[in-house]
């Protein structure tokens, strides 16, 4: 089943008088469980996308259908609420509150959703011991090292057990021990769990770990491919 497809979509930012095409007549489809890496140097408009398609902006032109919806036909507060229970966010500058505790930084997103305050708790220790972070449970963020930030970041992304998981260059930050283990945990959640993960990166061998490899540059798809040979993931310990 196709969760989310653009049709000749575009984006362009203005300001001061000086328009600015990021994006350009871009036609993507991506199917429920898949693992797709969006490819591309810096300034290629792979962010700019993921946050389109993260309905954190707005197209200037074309059409976006999530779930078979035109997205330019839902109201805002429909909008904010496929955000909240439907997408899971992962960025690079793991955006964790510094003095909260592990667990009071993948609470958060329940704030905002209907899930009954009783279940809080339980939803929030299960993704942690997802991420396998149980042990730091009660540790606060300013504590942990980038790697264990970036699982922080991804457990939380996993609190309302999201359709579908954005992660923008989640690796970008941290040591190659550090970020294998973050890709084998966004491997797992994939094959294991069936959600749906795209991936924004520049870096080869991290897109190689998706099944699906899409080159943007200067805004445009140049390539979309199988990946031939997925790079080995090892069981993630917890």
């Amino acid at each position: 089943m196709t969760l989310l497809e653009v049709q000749q979509l575009s984006k362009e930012y203005k300001g001061e008088g000086i328009t600015t095409p990021v994006l350009h007549e871009v036609s993507l489809s991506i199917a429920e469980g898949e693992f797709v890496a969006v490819m591309g140097p810096s300034g290629s408009g792979k962010s700019t996308l993921l946050h389109v398609l993260g309905l954190l902006d707005e197209p200037s032109s074309g059409k976006y259908f999530y779930k078979g919806k035109d997205v330019a036909m839902l109201a805002s507060e429909d909008l904010a609420k496929i955000r909240n229970r439907e997408m899971g966010f992962i960025f690079q500058a793991f955006n964790l509150l510094p003095k909260a505790t592990i667990l009071e930084n993948v609470i958060l997103p329940l704030f905002y959703s209907e899930v009954p305050d009783t279940e809080w708790r339980d939803r929030a220790e299960a993704a942690i011991a997802a991420v396998g972070l149980s042990h730091r449970t009660h540790y606060r963020a300013v504590q942990l090292s980038g790697g264990e930030k970036q699982r922080v970041a991804i457990a939380r992304a996993l609190i309302n057990n999201p359709s579908i998981i954005f992660a923008d260059e989640p690796t970008g930050n941290l040591d190659s021990r550090s970020g294998q283990a973050v890709m084998e945990i966004l491997q797992r959640l994939n094959e294991d769990k069936g959600h749906t993960i795209i991936l924004i990166t520049h870096e080869t061998y991290t897109a190689e770990h998706a099944k699906r490899i899409v080159r943007i540059h200067d805004g445009e798809i140049i390539s979309d491919e199988r990946v031939e040979k997925r790079q080995s993931v090892t069981v993630f310990k917890k």
